[in-house]
Parts: structure tokens; C-alpha cells; sequence
């Protein structure tokens, strides 16, 4: 079930009133209810994948205890890597065995001798697997350095593990916030669920408007670039750009205002990156949830910035390659992943990793200044460049992508693969631009403004464009279910 489909539509309001009509009577039986339909949720993809979260849920429900029970450092290690082990193991297993085989095999080319592929499986690649996994992780890693105690409320816990806004596509929630949440009853709150509709609707015009209608443009360049001269090319990846962040950012958005509706508050995961004034300020804004994820659970006990900087260089690739890999099973991400490594080690070893962490570009002001519109279009220059890697479907096409914008020097006016106008698409990114900077310092809260009548106008504006730019010919799912 995706957030833009008729299928939510239905669902999204029974649920709602079910929720707060019955099941608001105790904490358990909204536990159970959310249980119940975040299951129902999973498994209108593919039932049979349930079986993967309730055990992924059992094993760190289990391990969560008996690193709490046990007080002797080497036991509850070992219980921490019993859950390490079992959950990398799943996503060794169902996202990266073919890649391994094939990887191997490719190696084995290179010296001559040629072996048939027949240990490669057709794995099924299940629907969220590297975001739950990884959310029960952060359950078990929190416990052993005792930053959390566990709990033993099994079903408050499988809630937790399966919430359905959250559950196929982030933000990846730490216990220490939805597992809190999921701890302590609910009651409604006429703000939080207003708050919650507007983020709805502002991640539908992002995904919808922005993300979809820019789709079939970026599959024709990416698929046809080698009949394409550079203008075009760079065209393609600059739109891929904000369709990638249209799709995923609309995603959270809509996650976050699902959650609202049911009294719960999942943490911001995109903070306007494409303001970003330098690559670390980049990562500071783009997908937090598993940037946080990353520094917390392994830069850190890595040393970060704590050790020497040759040691803090080497702790930085590692996190950028591994994040490349947790994308995907494919060389692109990797080499995507060491494009980023490359483009913020220098950040770093200047010292302005962390100089914007707490700032706003443009501070006050109506437009930022000549300065930081350098900054921020040199970072998204530097961004969008390591999405050709993103984007392509090898590392041969990535690198043909490139040499085609590096050498052929031709210019052509673009025309839409369906024939409609290109001006269209340039004037809606222009005015979305314009849109998420002056909404920049709270992504909360994208229709804050006083007047009604105002508000009432782009209500209207938002769901005009949503029709306008609706195509029941794109495939409406969102990209990152496929990490």
C-alpha cells in the first residue's frame, strides 16, 4: 500500500476513526489496534514478508532483556552481536546475496576462467527491510550502552518495530522517541492532527506535483543518454534531483502528518538540504534519520572526530561507502557513497563541518545573500553530480553519462517524452524554490501563515497543481522502497 494510492485513501480514515472512537478506551488496545493495521498495512504488499518483522521483533525483544539482565561486559556483547548478526544477516541474505555472487563471479572473468551463474537466486527484495532492521539495531545498541531500558511490553514493542508511517521508508525511529511514545497513552489533539493533514497534503504536492511528474523526463535522459548532447544531460540529472528529493522528503512529510493524526511525534528527517551552504551542511538537512543512525552507531565507535585526523579521514569514508551500500546492492552506490566522502573530507579538514549546524541560510532576511547563493549552488552542484551515480544502472552508464557532458559541447531545446510544454515544469520548480525558502526555518510547518485568506489561496493553489500535474501513466511508487 503506498501513501498515493486510493487504497491509503480508504484505509487512512477507517483506521482514524476506529483509533480514537474504540481503541482509545486503554493503552493496550490502541497498541494492539496499531499492530493489527500496521501488519494489515505491510501486507498488502506481500504477506508472507510479516514473518521477517515479527522476527526481527522477537530476536531484539529477546536481546534487548538479556543485555539488561546481564551485568559482565563480554555477555552482553555477545547478546549485541547476536542482534548485529541476525540483522545484517537479513539484509546480507535478501538485498546483497546476488551482488556477492555476481561480484565474485566478475572476479573470477578478469583472470580468464569463466563460471556459470547458477548459485544466483531470484531473492525477493522485501519492502523496508533496511529501515526496520535497522530500527531494531538502534533498540538493542541503546540498551548496551545503557541509554535505554528495555521493555517488557512485547506488543508495545512489535508497535514499535511496525509502525506503519514510518515502517517501509523512514524516518528510522530510535526507541528513545516512538517507543516512549508508544509507551504512553494517546488522546486526541485537534492541533496535532491539523498539523498532521497540512504536512500530509504538502508531502502529496511534493511527491505528486514535483517528484511524478518529473519522472518520465529523468527515465528518457538516463535511458536514452547516449542519444542526448550535454545540455540535455544536464538537464536530466538536475531534475532528477528534485524529483529524488520531491519523492523521498514527500514520503517523510506525509509519514510524519500520518503519525500526528494518531498522537505521535516521529522526528524531522529532511530540513530544506537544498539550501545547504556546504556539502556537511548537506548531511546535516538531507535523509537525518539515517545520517544520525550512522554517527551514533558507528562513526562514533569508530572514534569520529575524537581520534587523530588521518583516523577521522578513514572513520568519514567508512560511514560515506557503508551508506553508499545501505542504498543498494550495486557498484553505483558505492562509488556514490565515495563521491560524498571525497566531496566532504576537504569540509572537514578546514574545520566547517559543523559552522552552519545551527544556522538558516539567510538568517532574517527576505533573499540570502549574494555569498551563500555561491555557497548553496556550488553544494547542490557538487549533489547533484554524484546522483548521475545514484541515478544510472551501472557504472559504465554513469561514466558514459559523464563523458558525454564533459566532451560533447552540442545544445538542443529539450522536448517531454509525451509531448507536453517544458515551460511548465521550469516554472513549478522555480516557484517551489522560491516556496521552501520562505518556509526554510520550519519543516513542520509548511503553511504557517497568518493571514487565512492566504492560506486559503495556496490550499487551493497546492491542490490545482496536484491535479494539473497528476499522470495515471507514472509508476506511483516511491523510490526509496526499493533500499
Amino acid at each position: 500500500m503506498v501513501f498515493n494510492s486510493l487504497d491509503f485513501f480508504i484505509f487512512l480514515p477507517i483506521v482514524f476513526m476506529l483509533y480514537w472512537a474504540i481503541f482509545v478506551k486503554n493503552l493496550k488496545s490502541q497498541n494492539i489496534f496499531l499492530l493489527i493495521t500496521s501488519y494489515v498495512f505491510y501486507s498488502w504488499w506481500d504477506w508472507r514478508f510479516l514473518s521477517l518483522i515479527l522476527l526481527s521483533t522477537i530476536v531484539d525483544y529477546i536481546v534487548g532483556l538479556k543485555i539488561d539482565f546481564n551485568t559482565k561486559k563480554s555477555v552482553r556483547k555477545l547478546w549485541l552481536w547476536v542482534s548485529v548478526l541476525f540483522n545484517v544477516g537479513l539484509l546480507a541474505f535478501f538485498k546483497y546475496f546476488n551482488f556477492f555472487v555476481d561480484s565474485w563471479l566478475d572476479m573470477f572473468s578478469l583472470f580468464g576462467y569463466s563460471i556459470k551463474s547458477s548459485w544466483t537466486l531470484k531473492v525477493i527484495l522485501p519492502v523496508g527491510i533496511s529501515f526496520y532492521t535497522f530500527q531494531t539495531m538502534s533498540y538493542s545498541f541503546d540498551i548496551y550502552y545503557k541509554k535505554l531500558k528495555p521493555t517488557k511490553d512485547f506488543l508495545s514493542f512489535a508497535a514499535y518495530v511496525s509502525f506503519f508511517p514510518q515502517l517501509v521508508a523512514g524516518p528510522i525511529e530510535r526507541a528513545s522517541n516512538l517507543l516512549d511514545q508508544i509507551l504512553h497513552k494517546r488522546s486526541f489533539d485537534y492541533a496535532q492532527c491539523s498539523g498532521g493533514l497540512k504536512l500530509i497534503l504538502w508531502g502529496l504536492f511534493k511527491k505528486v506535483a514535483i517528484a511524478d511528474s518529473l519522472a518520465p523526463i529523468v527515465d528518457d535522459v538516463f535511458g536514452n543518454y547516449s542519444s542526448y548532447p550535454a545540455s540535455t544531460l544536464i538537464l536530466g540529472v538536475t531534475l532528477f534531483s528534485f524529483q529524488v528529493y520531491g519523492d523521498f522528503s514527500g514520503y517523510s512529510d506525509i509519514a510524519i502528518g500520518t503519525a500526528k493524526l494518531f498522537g505521535i511525534e516521529l522526528r524531522s528527517n529532511f530540513k530544506f538540504p537544498n539550501f545547504s551552504r556546504n556539502v556537511a551542511e548537506y548531511w546535516q538537512r538531507w535523509h537525518v534519520s539515517l545520517s544520525t543512525w550512522f554517527r551514533h552507531y558507528v562513526y562514533i565507535p569508530l572514534g569520529g572526530s575524537r581520534v587523530s585526523k588521518l583516523k577521522s579521514v578513514r572513520n568519514i569514508i567508512i560511514i560515506f561507502l557503508v551508506s553508499g551500500f545501505w542504498h543498494g546492492a550495486n557498484w553505483t552506490f558505492i562509488f556514490w557513497g565515495a563521491f560524498h566522502a571525497l566531496a566532504y573530507i576537504p569540509v572537514f579538514l578546514m574545520g566547517r563541518n559543523t559552522i552552519y549546524k545551527n544556522s538558516v541560510v539567510g538568517g532574517n532576511s527576505y533573499f540570502p545573500s549574494f555569498k551563500e547563493i555561491g555557497q548553496i549552488l556550488l553544494t547542490f552542484g557538487i549533489v547533484t553530480c554524484s546522483r548521475i551515480f545514484f541515478r544510472s544502472e551501472s557504472i559504465s552508464n554513469a561514466f558514459g553519462f559523464i563523458k558525454r557532458i564533459i566532451f560533447d559541447f552540442s545544445f538542443e531545446i529539450y522536448q517531454h517524452p509525451m509531448g507536453y510544454r517544458m515551460i511548465d515544469y521550469y516554472v513549478l520548480i522555480i516557484l517551489f524554490i522560491f516556496y521552501e525558502y520562505r518556509i526554510r526555518k520550519d519543516e513542520r510547518a509548511p503553511f504557517k501563515f497568518k493571514s487565512k485568506i492566504i492560506r486559503f489561496i495556496i490550499y487551493t493553489l497546492i491542490v490545482f497543481l496536484l491535479i494539473l500535474f497528476y499522470d495515471d501513466t507514472v509508476d506511483r511508487s516511491f523510490i526509496y522502497f526499493q533500499f
